[in-house]
């Protein structure tokens, strides 16, 4: 690998450094799924022309400075090393495979990225499967950026495939909170509004405790065991019509977060509750991401690293230690107050200043310790918890890749120290609801169904409102 001449070093961002640390080693896979078959598809042209000049990390590895600090160093990239096209048997079923694709998917999460080159990669499917006639797979390591940075990446390559010159539009919902807004009200009101300084002070020492001392319980979702983010994974997805979210959005007065976070809970104790006819009572948390970025809908990438720019390049999130709903015979007879019960939670962790503390704290041990104790502190806040809930929003439009029209998308965040991971994409009116589950402890299929059982029996009763 050559590096480039005259190009001067970056240096890693602090969450760069956690997610490529001893302890932790984070990807995304993004998987694209086509209508209409792969052969024509002109890789390299597209990464050489459109991917790798979006960002310069795209085309650079990591390296150490002289005083040990990790930077970004340009090098000249080779992308034969990065595109990978499988092999599977001829002439099988499009059910056939889908198994072959899940398997591959498994396989792919479990490897890590040469160090001797860029952080991505892309593997191009040309199988049709139950859901595609093709599909491309983007790898790309958490240090290059989060959801909402990789989604805008990626939204760079593709184009609108009804007419191009168009701007693809966004759904007028919020996935994710704009923390940076409610935390400015919340600094101009926390002295007139004690409870909101108790709720900071007890979500604060709470998640110090999670991420130290106190561990979920061990439960059908969590194993306890050490090493689980070195495991095989399955990944199995499921589709909700956005239109009929709605429904029960406006029934109950809450937000599109709300109700898929709550019917995901549900869903998850109704899975726990297989193992017993007996209402359990385990403790058990989840991890709730956050973009903290100020803005609404997707900069153009050129505003994204842009370093006046309202939102930045890279990872802007934070982590939401949110309790699963206990799950009583009432919830059995009226499922939304579950939704209700999820979105109490999180409104109040919302209101406090906890994740700015825990943002105040990472850095305070980067900067008197070191980012990998700082990595550890993150690792075990993982460890600690039963599941982790990503969210990006989706175009509504159907998008292209170099003319060929995708039908469906989603992703999920790999090597997770965690048994169960899921991640949520909207797209064309639809919420595309991936789940990532440890070969051989979760039942992928059986958990799924119990989300679909969560989801009808909200539909159900939401309709049953006046």
């Amino acid at each position: 690998m050559e590096f480039k001449e005259n190009e001067g070093s970056q240096p890693v961002s602090p969450t760069g450094q956690y997610f490529t640390s001893t302890v932790l080693s984070i990807s995304i896979l993004a998987v694209l799924e086509f209508k209409i078959p792969l052969h024509a598809l002109s890789t390299m042209l597209l990464l050489k022309n459109v991917f790798l000049p979006i960002n310069p990390r795209f085309s650079s590895i990591m390296v150490r400075g002289k005083k040990g600090e990790k930077q970004w160093k340009r090098v000249e990239v080779k992308l034969e090393n990065h595109v990978n096209h499988p092999i599977f048997p001829a002439g099988l079923t499009p059910d056939s495979y889908e198994q072959y694709l899940t398997d591959y998917l498994s396989r792919i999460a479990l490897e890590r990225f040469p160090q001797s080159q860029p952080l991505w990669e892309v593997h191009i499917i040309k199988y049709p499967t139950i859901n595609a006639a093709g599909s491309v797979i983007f790898k790309l390591h958490h240090a290059l950026g989060d959801g909402y940075s990789l989604m805008g990446a990626l939204l760079s390559c593709l184009h609108r495939a009804d007419d191009p010159s168009l701007s693809l539009t966004f759904p007028s919902l919020r996935l994710l909170s704009k923390t940076g807004e409610e935390n400015k009200r919340i600094v101009k009101r926390v002295q007139k509004r004690f409870s909101w300084v108790i709720n900071t002070v007890r979500d604060f020492g709470w998640g110090l405790l999670k991420s130290s001392l106190v561990e979920d319980d061990r439960t059908l979702i969590r194993s306890g065991d050490a090493g689980v983010e070195f495991k095989p994974i399955t990944i199995t997805t499921i589709t909700f019509s956005l239109d009929h979210i709605k429904q029960i959005k406006y029934k109950l007065g809450v937000t599109i977060n709300d109700v898929i976070t709550g019917t995901i809970f549900f869903g998850t104790r109704l899975y726990m509750q297989t193992a017993s006819q007996k209402l359990k009572d385990e403790h058990t948390t989840a991890l709730v991401l956050l973009n903290t970025r100020d803005i609404d809908g997707y900069k153009s990438v050129k505003e994204m690293v842009n370093p006046d720019a309202d939102s930045l390049w890279g990872n802007k999130f934070a982590f939401l230690h949110v309790s699963l709903p206990k799950l009583i015979d009432a919830e059995f007879t009226n499922p939304l107050k579950f939704i209700l019960k999820a979105r109490k939670n999180i409104k109040r962790k919302r209101s406090s200043l906890a994740v700015i503390l825990t943002g105040r704290l990472l850095e305070a041990l980067k900067s008197y310790r070191s980012p990998e104790v700082a990595a550890r502190y993150i690792h075990s806040t993982l460890k600690n918890s039963s599941m982790t809930i990503s969210n990006v929003i989706g175009p509504v439009e159907e998008m292209a890749l170099d003319n060929h029209p995708i039908k469906g998308l989603y992703f999920m965040v790999v090597g997770v120290p965690q048994n169960l991971t899921i991640s949520v994409l909207s797209y064309m009116g639809k919420l595309r609801v991936a789940v990532g589950t440890e070969k051989g402890f979760i039942d992928p299929q059986k958990f799924k169904a119990c989300i679909e059982i969560a989801y009808q029996k909200m539909l159900k009763a939401a309709s049953e409102i006046p």
